[in-house]
């Protein structure tokens, strides 16, 4: 009787034993914790496939892309830089619609609008990508909530949304205080900014913007450069073309070009002091 007692205590403390590394190896956590571990899965919202570009004819042909194939995950934030003539401003105009490839393919959110027609990528630019240029293209005779208002009418919103989109998107860029007031009455950096509230206001799931800061002081570029990072932390994909490397290293991503090619895909920031030099 005691033998089958210690056999019956020692199959216990064996089951014991088992349950207890049988449960250890399960992740305990609650659902929110193992969500916060994971890597959050980001889809492509930018393809280039096999894209080239050629500009003129005969014996004035210009390949101004090559064979370019690139991708963008939604919420990237990337600088596009690379000399003169290296095909970065081709590249940005085809990635907002204002251009098609000569051959290859685009896709924006997995729709191929490399052939789509010009009513098409017209509504896909008002709706989906927001412009910021170093020209701020400010109407002079209209006011600051005027000019941003402008995309809202060409998308038929109704007036009294557009001028609460329009003063929501002045204020993300802190200047709900100069609603009012027309370019002339406003610095470089305030009328660049004004222009990023336009690029915003449509909500847009791209914004593009080509040497942003070329036309502002050091000072001036730091605090766009701030906007613009609260911008993507927002969400929002950001591709920037610029020849400064202190611009540039606001980005997450470097992509660089070269004779019309994509040469570094996946720059960090901290490789460009030698890309630079």
């Amino acid at each position: 009787m005691l033998l089958e007692w210690r056999i019956a205590q020692v199959r216990i403390a064996a089951f014991i034993g088992f349950i207890s590394i049988y449960f250890m190896s399960f992740d305990t956590s609650s659902l929110s914790e193992r969500h916060d571990r994971a890597e959050v899965y980001q889809p492509v919202i930018i393809r280039l496939e096999n894209v080239s570009k050629i500009y003129g004819s005969g014996e004035t042909i210009v390949k101004a892309l090559n064979n370019v194939n690139l991708s963008l995950k939604k919420g990237e934030y990337c600088a596009i830089m690379g000399a003169s003539g290296s095909g970065k401003s081709t590249a940005m105009n085809i990635i907002g619609c204002l251009d098609r490839p000569t051959s290859g393919s685009y896709y924006l959110e997995n729709l191929d609008v490399s052939t789509l027609p010009d009513g098409d990528l017209a509504q896909i630019r008002n709706r989906k990508i927001g412009f910021v240029f170093q020209q701020f293209h400010l109407l002079p005779q209209m006011s600051a909530l005027e000019n941003v208002m402008l995309p809202m009418i060409y998308g038929g919103v109704p007036p009294q949304e557009r001028k609460e989109r329009a003063i929501a998107a002045l204020t993300r860029v802190k200047l709900d205080n100069r609603l009012h007031n027309k370019p002339n009455q406003l610095s470089g950096g305030q009328q660049q900014r004004v222009a990023i509230a336009r690029a915003i206001v449509n909500q847009p799931i791209l914004l593009l913007a080509d040497e942003p800061t070329g036309a502002l002081d050091s000072k001036t570029t730091q605090e766009v450069m701030a906007i613009f990072s609260e911008l993507n932390n927002s969400g929002i994909t950001i591709v920037m073309v610029t020849h400064e490397a202190d611009v540039a290293r606001h980005c997450q991503r470097i992509i660089w070009f070269k004779d019309g090619e994509v040469v570094y895909p996946n720059l960090a920031p901290t490789d460009l002091p030698i890309m630079s030099a």
